[in-house]
């Protein structure tokens, strides 16, 4: 059974930073891209960053270029998101996904509307507080 787990979310106040994980079971975790999506309330889907876990290759949207960086540990098949200086705009709930695509995954991530990743987890909630 494929499982994404994400957990790290939180209460911050803004400007402070968090690491959210992606927890991985269930597929050959080095086959596959790690995405990260998040939704803030009444607001729709919004792409965030992903990482192909077997080159590396990492994409970040706009909104959080420069304050983010995404990484793996391979040993735990863990994806994590960092996010630094983080603001009131960034609250939503955070969620990981999987393909074995990565154009595919880019393209989720760019139009997250349509978004169609292989697989989805349950999603953490962060809440930056002004």
């Amino acid at each position: 059974e494929v499982q994404l787990q994400a957990s790290g979310g939180g209460l911050v106040q803004n400007g402070e930073s968090l690491r959210l994980s992606c927890q991985t079971s269930g597929f050959r975790f080095g086959d596959y891209v790690i995405g990260w999506f998040r939704q803030a309330p009444g607001k729709e889907r919004e792409g965030v960053s992903c990482i192909s876990v077997s080159d590396g290759r990492t994409y970040y949207e706009d909104s959080v270029k420069g304050r983010v960086t995404i990484f793996s540990d391979s040993a735990k098949n863990t994806i994590y998101l960092q996010i630094n200086d983080l603001k009131p705009e960034d609250t939503a709930v955070y969620y990981c996904t999987a393909d074995s695509r990565w154009h595919h995954m880019v393209h989720s991530i760019i139009y997250p509307s349509t978004a169609t990743p292989d697989y989805w987890g349950q999603g953490t909630l962060v809440t930056v507080s002004s």
